[in-house]
């Protein structure tokens, strides 16, 4: 961090003003990402305004988002989300901090491995064949809570070498619940309104506890039965930390702390990969020049078979598919941070303990960055223009220490999961539905994204031979 001189009187940032009590945050919470979008066409690279106590800044050039998250990531901390996550998530990767959270994601990292991939692409595939055989040609269907499922069964599978179909309404009823009503705990004065016996409150821990029998069912039948089934709860339960200190497990980790971690990881792995997999039918619906050329390039890799890892590197196009559904439509809209002391930013100095926003929504549709930015153009994953871009001018799943554990396994699955359905499938938008987006956890669509599925030819003929 540069040492500001101290005759030296920083500028204070453009201020977006607001309300005496509440400052932006009606408008805010209307439509965030419409919100930040103005504020970074109003302000430029960086905006200040206020939500209720909160002094926030928005910072919208790569250069100082990669300040925030990788340069001077040690004078942050999380954002007041993520701790208040803790009612649902515990200490897992996503809420923890420090020498903890290093310790965890140490004990984790090894389940993400690259040996460990392939056995991951076999059940992404497995399950996405068994989702487009029930797919009916003509047949109507809400796109987006198919998705849910679908995710739901390849983080069970992948991870946890589970099947819940049979569970699996419920589960992702209950995950819908949480979303819903965790939400509501990130209001002004939650902390206060979750100890009252609210209706709102008792439905959150209700969906809350269905969640923790599903997960530790699963720990206590792994502990009892002592197989390495090779997924991430086996690593999780054998795993020792030889290189930070033992505690009184012995360098393990007990059952809380593990489902802590398998939770974070169903829901993180759950939610983000099906909204991104969402949109990416909406947009290939719209764009049916991108569609045909992901179908000739299907058409050309697969040759009549199903997907595997080893054809991800000559499946670019549909890489870039993926890609331009996480630019435009990226499910962790926004990253949030808080400053422990004052630093400086260009001109600016940002105080202690002020919010700092990051939008990979805000700057992924920026201009300077990507040409022509509201278009769903997958080829431009394909040219020199990636190298030329800054780094953080595309970060869908952030940067630095606390950079997505599961990054690596969420591009396998996308891409996997576009080739496996596409191959065989087209989606088409039923008439006169309106599209918007609801942002508060993830960006998930607002209204039901009603399709209809359309066969390609020769589709029947598919095997994974």
């Amino acid at each position: 961090m540069k040492k500001i001189p101290v005759q030296h009187i920083p500028r204070r940032p453009p201020e977006i003003r607001g309300g005496a009590i509440l400052g932006v945050w009606h408008e805010y919470l209307r439509n965030p990402p419409a919100f930040l979008e103005k504020a970074a066409r109003d302000c430029g690279d960086i905006a200040r305004f206020r939500l209720v106590q909160h002094h926030a800044y928005l910072l919208n050039h790569p250069d100082w988002i990669k300040e925030v998250l990788v340069t001077s990531q040690a004078n942050f901390t999380k954002s007041r989300a993520l701790e208040r996550a803790r009612v649902l998530l515990g200490d897992g990767l996503l809420t923890s901090e420090g020498d903890f959270h290093r310790r965890q994601r140490r004990l984790a990292q090894p389940a993400f491995h690259r040996d460990r991939l392939a056995g991951y692409a076999r059940s992404m595939v497995d399950c996405a064949v068994r989702w487009r055989e029930q797919w009916r040609s003509g047949t109507e269907f809400d796109v987006s809570q198919s998705m849910m499922r679908l995710s739901m069964a390849i983080v069970a599978r992948a991870l946890f070498s589970a099947d819940i179909d049979s569970e699996a309404d419920e589960i992702s009823s209950a995950l819908s619940q949480v979303f819903e009503l965790f939400e509501a705990l990130l209001m002004p004065f939650s902390q206060w309104l979750e100890k009252l016996p609210l209706p709102s409150v008792r439905r959150f821990e209700r969906a809350r506890d269905r969640l923790d029998q599903t997960v530790y069912r699963m720990i206590a039948e792994r502990r009892a039965n002592g197989r390495d089934t090779g997924d991430l709860l086996s690593m999780l339960l054998l795993s020792q930390d030889e290189e930070g200190d033992s505690d009184k497990s012995g360098g393990g980790l007990t059952d809380k702390q593990v489902r802590d971690e398998a939770l974070t990881i169903l829901l993180a792995g759950h939610e983000t990969t099906a909204n991104a997999l969402t949109w990416v039918w909406y947009l290939l619906s719209q764009n049916p020049e991108a569609e045909a050329k992901l179908h000739a390039e299907l058409d050309r890799v697969l040759a009549g078979r199903l997907p595997t890892l080893d054809d991800l590197p000559q499946l670019r196009y549909t890489e870039g598919v993926f890609a331009e559904s996480l630019r435009l439509y990226p499910p962790a809209w926004a990253i949030g941070r808080r400053a422990k002391q004052d630093f400086s930013i260009g001109e600016y100095v940002i105080p202690a303990r002020s919010i700092v926003l990051m939008s990979p929504w805000v700057v992924q549709r920026d201009a300077r960055w990507f040409p022509d930015p509201l278009k769903f153009a997958p080829e431009r994953w394909q040219t020199g223009e990636v190298e030329s871009r800054p780094k953080f001018s595309y970060f869908p799943f952030g940067g630095g220490a606390r950079t997505c554990l599961g990054e690596r396994f969420a591009w396998m699955e996308g891409v996997l999961v576009i080739a496996a359905l596409a191959v065989a499938w087209r989606l088409r938008m039923v008439p006169g539905q309106q599209v918007d987006t609801k942002a508060r956890i993830t960006l998930r669509p607002k209204y039901p994204m009603r399709m209809i599925g359309e066969p390609r030819a020769g589709a029947s003929d598919l095997s994974s031979n």
